[in-house]
């Protein structure tokens, strides 16, 4: 018997058992499905923070008192670190040697704009920054002006709106040169940012901007820890010896001692994004890991079909025998069943991982993906699975007595 008229055996004898070769494909695209999308929705996680991350880019590092990406238990001599003022930021500033500039980004506090009839909800962060921060921060400005050293020096009540403040207080008007309440402070608006779009579905453009010195002025705390602190080199090839630079003045300024670790962090874009693929990573492991178990579990299901089909169809391989069917045929026959229940399923399983998995990305609105690699390798799984668990029962077959089989009832 040719190859060719083994598929078409095989084919419809997978047709003529519609619901027992529906029920065995399904119990294969469960276990591809689990693989796929557990690795798919990861896998758009990843390139989701990959995207956010590249606001430091390869001439900027960040310094923070504590890891600024966590994914265990913070020891508690990290969470007891003093904090990092702005005033140390100033001499960390004077101190360098290298050409960086130093930007700060610091939350206030929370509440609603209001300008003559219209008010936002009361939603919109209040964050203190200084004349630096679009650069370092990878920020533009739609219009207007952004802040000078003067209206830091001078705590000047300016203000600069992200998109959504401005869409909403003045939607058929210019903001420049308004008069807003913010958060109960007036200020006036000099600038408007362009959109930054949302970050893991909250909005970076719900936000109001005001001199950093002026915050202080309103809301105190010039002791206060400083969360986001933003360090530039003119040239990417400093970076390394702006990050040493600034770990050793830095080390000065808080007074660590010679062989004590340092009680603040460095990060950079690269460090940052090793910190997030062994974080999934392990989701990865995890997903696929559990998508393995649901394979096993539908490769003994296929082995169990496929014995009962075996013995339900013991005449038909004595019939087959008797008229001149080999060994090998048989073999064949019932591997290629096993075979094309494993692909078809799989294939499914593939194409429905792909789709719940990347839910994640259209939920988010962010970019799809799909795991062309770990595809590749469900194919080759449930290709093995079909080797090994339709293996014995194709075996079975083939061994079967011409003359027990045609007696068979």
């Amino acid at each position: 018997m040719g190859f060719l008229e083994a598929i078409r055996m095989s084919l419809e004898a997978l047709r003529g058992h519609k619901t027992r070769s529906s029920l065995t494909l399904l119990g294969m695209v469960i276990g591809v499905f689990a693989i796929i999308v557990s690795v798919t929705a990861v896998k758009v996680i990843d390139v989701y923070f990959k995207e956010k991350l590249q606001f430091l880019g390869s001439s900027t590092f960040s310094v923070s008192r504590t890891p600024m990406i966590r994914t265990g238990n913070t020891d508690r001599s990290v969470r007891n670190r003093p904090s990092i003022t702005f005033d140390q930021i100033e001499r960390l500033s004077d101190a360098m040697a290298l050409p960086v500039t130093v930007s700060v980004l610091e939350d206030f506090t929370m509440g609603k704009m209001v300008y003559e009839e219209q008010e936002t909800e009361p939603n919109i962060f209040v964050m203190g920054v200084d004349q630096y921060m679009l650069g370092n921060y990878s920020y533009e400005l739609d219009y207007g002006r952004f802040f000078t050293q003067e209206d830091i020096s001078y705590a000047r009540p300016v203000c600069v709106l992200g998109t959504d403040v401005s869409s909403e207080l003045f939607a058929t008007q210019n903001a420049i040169g308004k008069v807003i309440k913010a958060a109960g402070a007036r200020c006036e608006v000099i600038g408007v940012l362009k959109s930054k779009g949302s970050f893991l579905g909250f909005s970076q453009d719900n936000r109001l901007y005001i001199p950093v010195t002026r915050g202080f002025t309103l809301y105190g705390g010039t002791d206060r820890n400083i969360a986001n602190i933003s360090l530039r080199v003119s040239e990417p090839q400093l970076i390394n010896a702006a990050i040493d630079e600034a770990t050793g003045r830095l080390r000065v300024i808080r007074k660590v001692e010679p062989g004590q670790d340092n009680n603040f962090e460095i990060s950079t874009n690269d460090s940052m994004q090793a910190i997030l693929e062994a974080f999934t990573g392990t989701l990865t492991a995890g997903g696929a890991g559990i998508g393995l178990i649901s394979l096993l579990a539908a490769g003994i299901g296929i082995m169990n079909i496929m014995l009962v089909s075996v013995t339900e169809r013991t005449r038909e391989i004595g019939v087959r025998k008797s008229i001149g069917a080999r060994r090998k045929d048989i073999l064949r026959q019932f591997l290629l069943e096993a075979f094309f229940l494993c692909q078809i399923g799989g294939v499914i399983g593939i194409l429905l991982g792909a789709a719940v998995g990347n839910g994640v990305a259209f939920y988010f609105d962010i970019s799809a993906t799909f795991p062309t690699n770990w595809a590749i390798l469900a194919v080759v799984m449930v290709t093995f699975i079909a080797l090994v668990f339709g293996g014995y029962p194709a075996y079975k077959a083939a061994r079967l007595n011409p003359i027990d089989s045609l007696r068979f009832e």
